[in-house]
């Protein structure tokens, strides 16, 4: 019987698999020798399987979602797995060793910023945009799946909307013999996470599954600069699934299905005092009991088409999140004089799709359409003094609940046109269209325009412009009802909650890459972005929730410089930003700010927004010497913003994290067992990351101190 399946994408494993996992394309070492007819049959069948997979990845990345214009930094699974942490670093962390990637503390979700900008990044897989959460905390995703990471910013193409600082596109890589991996990741603060994933190809499908689970005793950022935090334990589970069958030689199908279920203890800061309005005036507040539970769970389907002259991806997806702060009632109410029980759920599907054409020659035109529906439910449960004539507090709480529940619809459609002007030069010129229905309606038409000019031997220019239209989130642009709090401690000082509306922005992006010399490659990008009604977010309480409101006015801009050098089993990389990021002018929920000459400041004038670090760089190498891996990482920042306005920044810090793994292979077989040492923050500076001075903050988070840990691997 003659078994021509063709083959398609499968997600890698998180595993060093040298013996059983092949690249795309690649021959199968393990077939039969070429003796047996049957044999002979099989093995020219999974070949084939193999280059079928090759060419539907390659038209997906190349023909049917190219980022053309875009700055774009890769990352894939190998320079992962180089990292000192390997595949247990979080993919946040992953991003922070790109160029213009800030780190920041986990509350401000996420805890990075691409070019200085709050939380306006969108993850794809295989092309498929995955919709936003609601302010949960730590991220969702994991490395296990990884088998190319790309970091998409500047002015990027038509078919890229809606959270546009910066694109997390996710390739999970392909994988075609049966074969996992097996996992311990210990160490400091009782860290305990065990892995196990699994993956293959079964005729014409591919597959693959994760799992993993972890706790520690720093699940968020140390409130105090001490080496072990107060009350911070977090338990984690993480789930992973993706298949993926080919139909016929040009279409395959592909099921992808996640979900993360996350406890976190909030850290105390220790050594506060009670305002004295309520309780005990000597409570510790080592002994507060702040908590928060997260969940969010994703599926989509997507059905791949492939023609001589034409490419298409037609996708839907479903997802549900949800956040839940549970205060310390008791302790709340002493220390803040207000206790906020927040939940905020939502309901999120949708399709999308996305088409390519090859007129002529040199036109090859672009187009796609997205629309969801969101449903959003919000309740605010606030516990909370009243105030007696004088305005004074008085120690006999009530509870008032702010419920609010919205459904939302979105619409997206854009078309473009690839026109190559010559052999070395491309114009990619788009038209997007997008528009909201939440609590406000509003919507865009957006001109996008990229040149790519190949300027000689390992030389690529990129000039782009884009105009930006981006809505709040739903769950986060929640209106508050301010009468609730009408003569209690609550009562806002500034009066004013106009709703959140849609940022809209011009963006003019300048880069070139140069292949140096053997090895050396660089690139150098300069960016302007100017914005009306600038989206930015905060946690303005005690609660880990993030609520959104918009500056008038505001710009950012910035340089950035990368270096990478490759040589045998040799590889380092450099890269450093600078950037400001300002606005001025509070025009929505100015209830939020709490000091009128603040506020009054802020109106008038151009301040640093509270995610601008003016310096941000990271660096690291690895060398592979037969079977043992030695690296080294570090990051640097010259501090996020302070102080009244923003005008301060705190100091700024260094970290540095070091590793070295060995793989053994003890029981004489082709599954190695690797061990691996990892060292985060080697030299155990202690830097803080918010002091809880600037806007939008409420608490003090420090960078972990110094940790030891041990990975176990066992393939299977």
């Amino acid at each position: 019987m003659n078994l021509t399946f063709p083959g398609t994408l499968a997600l890698g494993a998180v595993v060093l698999l040298p013996a059983t996992s092949f690249a795309a394309g690649s021959a199968d070492a393990a077939a039969p020798a070429a003796s047996s007819v049957q044999s002979v049959v099989i093995q020219g069948t999974r070949s084939d399987v193999h280059k079928q997979i090759a060419d539907m990845d390659r038209s997906r990345d190349t023909f049917l979602l190219p980022a053309l214009g875009a700055t774009t930094y890769g990352i894939d699974s190998a320079a992962i797995d180089a990292l000192p942490q390997g595949k247990n670093t979080p993919i946040d962390k992953v991003l922070l060793q790109a160029p213009g990637v800030s780190y920041d503390s986990a509350v401000s979700n996420p805890d990075f910023h691409v070019r200085n900008e709050y939380a306006n990044v969108q993850y794809r897989i295989n092309g498929i945009q995955l919709p936003d959460g609601v302010s949960g905390l730590g991220p969702v995703l994991e490395t296990a799946f990884v088998g190319r990471l790309n970091l998409l910013d500047g002015a990027l193409p038509a078919q890229y909307g809606l959270r546009t600082a910066g694109v997390v596109d996710i390739s999970t890589p392909s994988q075609f013999q049966p074969g996992g991996e097996v996992s311990l990741y210990t160490g400091s603060r009782s860290t305990v996470s065990p892995s196990i994933d699994y993956g293959g190809l079964q005729g014409s499908t591919q597959y693959f599954v994760s799992g993993s689970y972890m706790r520690n005793d720093e699940g968020l950022e140390n409130a105090m600069p001490s080496l072990n935090a107060v009350h911070d334990r977090t338990q984690q589970g993480k789930l992973f699934g993706y298949s993926s069958t080919q139909l016929n030689a040009d279409q395959r199908l592909t099921f992808i299905g996640g979900a993360a279920v996350s406890h976190f203890q909030v850290p105390n800061n220790s050594g506060q005092q009670p305002l004295g309005d309520f309780g005990s005036p000597t409570l510790d507040s080592d002994s507060l009991n702040e908590n928060e539970h997260d969940s969010f769970a994703f599926a989509l389907a997507a059905l791949q088409t492939r023609g001589a002259d034409w490419d298409s991806q037609l996708s839907a997806y479903v997802r549900s999140t949800s956040v839940h702060f549970m205060p310390d009632v008791a302790g709340d109410l002493a220390f803040n004089d207000v206790a906020s029980d927040v939940t905020r759920r939502s309901l999120l599907g949708g399709v999308q799709f996305d088409g390519a054409w090859r007129v002529l020659a040199d036109h090859t035109l672009r187009g796609g359409f997205a629309l969801d529906a969101e449903q959003t439910h919000v309740d605010n449960e606030s516990t909370v003094l009243p105030l007696d004539a004088n305005g004074d507090p008085r120690p006999d709480p009530v509870t008032l609940d702010d419920r609010n529940t919205r459904l939302g619809h979105g619409i997206s459609l854009y078309a473009q046109d690839e026109w190559k002007l010559g052999q070395a030069l491309t114009l990619n010129g788009g038209l997007r269209f997008d528009a909201m229905s939440q609590f406000v309606n509003a919507h865009q038409l957006s001109p996008r325009l990229g040149l790519i000019y190949q300027a000689g031997a390992g030389t690529t220019v990129h000039l782009g412009y884009a105009r930006y239209f981006t809505p709040p989130m739903q769950a986060q642009a929640t209106p508050t009802k301010l009468a609730l709090f009408a003569n209690t401690v609550q009562q806002p000082v500034i009066d004013g909650d106009d709703p959140v509306r849609p940022e809209r922005s011009n963006y003019v992006d300048l880069g070139v890459d140069q292949q140096i010399l053997p090895g050396l490659k660089g690139g150098l990008d300069i960016y302007y972005k100017r914005s009306t009604d600038l989206l930015d977010d905060g946690q303005f309480g005690s609660a880990i929730v993030l609520t959104q409101f918009n500056y008038g006015q505001g710009f950012s801009r910035g340089l950035e410089a990368k270096l990478a050098y490759e040589a045998g089993s040799l590889h380092a990389y450099a890269n450093v930003a600078v950037a400001q990021s300002q606005a001025r002018n509070v025009v929505s929920n100015q209830y939020l700010f709490d000091d009128p000459v603040e506020y009054a400041y802020i109106a008038n004038h151009y301040h640093y927004v509270d995610d601008d670090q003016f310096v941000s760089a990271s660096t690291g190498a690895s060398w592979r010497v037969a079977s043992t891996l030695l690296s080294v990482d570090g990051i640097y920042g010259s501090g996020l913003r302070t102080g009244f306005a923003n005008q301060q920044h705190v100091a700024g810090y260094t970290q540095w994290n070091a590793a070295a793994s060995r793989q053994f292979e003890p029981w004489n077989s082709s599954n190695p067992l690797t061990l691996r040492v990892s060292i985060v923050n080697l030299f155990d500076r202690s830097y803080v990351l918010r002091d809880g001075a600037g806007i939008g903050e409420f608490a003090p988070q420090y960078g972990p101190r110094r940790g030891y840990f041990l990975t176990v691997s066992q393939a299977i």
